[in-house]
């Protein structure tokens, strides 16, 4: 049963996912009537809880709310008959722990996200099978950049370009009738970019908040690593490995696209791309700013590896028709020549392509479970067992590290801190002790902005 929203404050905070988990987040704003959510994500460790694809799959979203994997808010679902209790949706970013449930949402409720977000989210919707989760056909997308700042009623909100594994990632600063807050979503400072974070960190401290949502995903511990030495351990394992090199990452970071491109270009090899990246990169190529091979325009560097299908859709017919394609007959006969994006999906090809020994394969997500495709580590290394291909881990975390966060929230010095986005709120809460006055928020209460 839905029921409708209870505040206790004219102007409150309450936080429906993100808190004592990683991703999830959903935290509802409201000053006097007003009302917005900053992210509307997938938690992924409730519905692992409950759900496994595909053998026990949701049915509809009654489901989902039975098990509070879709929190019990009345006036926010198109499922439902009401007016819309909500004025407005802040995207952070394209990852699904932040924007995935945005399907289930009111048609009338305004999505606001950066412009690259909005190319990537249609992107991933194009690709996808039309599935009940992750339709997000007719939702009205308002876009932003670095300098706009946005009126919904009583709220302003300011994004702010940070550094995160994705591009378009932003962070919000919310203005409010009682004081403002910060909201870091997902950032970092050791990775290509920098100077986003340093600009949203400078632009906190300069709205004084009195709270500051702050995200501690690497706050148990963290490998302290760049881009640049990924980029470098990616040359020295490339320029010694005999024949086939393999590595799995993720479709949308183009930060780790680029460098596996670098990498292939720098020893004489190509980089075979999925379908899935060859669409999304051509979305995004026509930001100079991200420097992206052009997948669609005849790069000699790049090619796209088409697995055996029986029938492929017409987006995948669309891709093939313009970009120069091999398959798994080409990439066994030629193995030295590449280096190529493989994903769980395109294993059983390994079956006909027969890697000779000498070939490898590299890991470059930071846990066992790709965010997009969840595969089962056991099963991963079965599979590299049978074929005999050692793995590699060579991986840059999209979040910011403990020191760093500290560094940061000194310089923002908000009043109060709230640890989101981490499954050790304790420990963050012991680790930050000395910035700010720290409240580990709980799933479902409200906290006044100004109390």
């Amino acid at each position: 049963m839905l029921v409708p929203y209870m505040s206790s404050a004219s102007t409150g905070i309450t936080f429906y996912g993100g808190v004592g988990e990683i991703g999830g987040n959903k935290i509802l704003i409201e000053d006097k009537g007003t009302r917005i959510m900053l992210d509307f994500g997938m938690s992924y460790s409730d519905r692992r809880r409950f759900f496994f694809d595909p053998m026990l799959s949701p049915g509809d979203e009654r489901d989902l709310l039975e098990f509070g994997i879709l929190p019990d808010i009345k006036g926010i679902y198109a499922f439902e008959e009401s007016k819309p209790s909500i004025d407005a949706v802040f995207v952070s970013h394209a990852h699904g722990d932040h924007w995935g449930y945005i399907s289930f949402l009111k048609r009338e409720i305004p999505i606001y996200c950066g412009e690259t977000c909005a190319q990537i989210l249609d992107a991933v919707s194009a690709t996808k099978v039309r599935h009940f989760e992750s339709d997000i056909r007719g939702l009205r997308f308002q876009t932003f950049r670095t300098g706009n700042s946005i009126k919904i009623g009583n709220v302003e909100v300011t994004p702010c370009h940070v550094d995160h594994s994705i591009p378009g990632a932003y962070g919000f600063i919310v203005r409010t009738s009682q004081g403002t807050l910060a909201y870091t979503a997902d950032f970092r400072i050791h990775g290509t970019k920098p100077k986003l974070t340093e600009d949203f960190v400078e632009l906190a401290a300069k709205s004084t908040p009195e709270i500051l949502l702050a995200e501690g995903t690497n706050i148990l511990g963290g490998e302290v690593t760049s881009e640049s030495e990924v980029k470098s351990k990616l040359d020295h394992l490339v320029s010694t490995t005999k024949n086939l090199a393999l590595a799995n990452f993720s479709n949308v970071d183009v930060d780790r696209i680029r460098t596996f491109y670098e990498a292939a270009k720098q020893n004489d090899r190509m980089l075979a791309i999925s379908l899935k990246q060859a669409f999304l990169l051509n979305q995004l190529s026509s930001d100079p700013a991200l420097g992206l091979p052009k997948v669609l325009d005849s790069d000699e560097n790049v090619v796209v590896f088409r697995r055996t299908k029986k029938r492929y859709y017409d987006w995948e017919e669309g891709v093939m028709a313009k970009a120069r394609t091999i398959d798994s007959q080409e990439l066994k006969e030629e193995q030295s020549k590449f280096v190529v994006a493989f994903s769980m999906p395109d294993f059983k090809e390994l079956v006909d392509i027969r890697p000779k020994a000498g070939s490898v394969f590299v890991l470059s997500t930071s846990e066992p479970f790709n965010e997009e495709q969840e595969f089962e580590f056991e099963r991963l290394q079965n599979w590299l067992d049978h074929f005999g291909l050692p793995m590699y881990h060579i991986h840059c975390s999209g979040h910011i590290m403990p020191s760093e966060l500290k560094r940061s929230v000194e310089r923002i010095k908000p009043r109060r801190l709230f640890p989101i986005h981490t499954e050790h709120p304790g420990l963050y809460a012991k680790y930050m002790s000395d910035t700010a006055k720290i409240e580990t928020p709980s799933r479902g209460r409200n906290y006044e902005l100004g109390g």
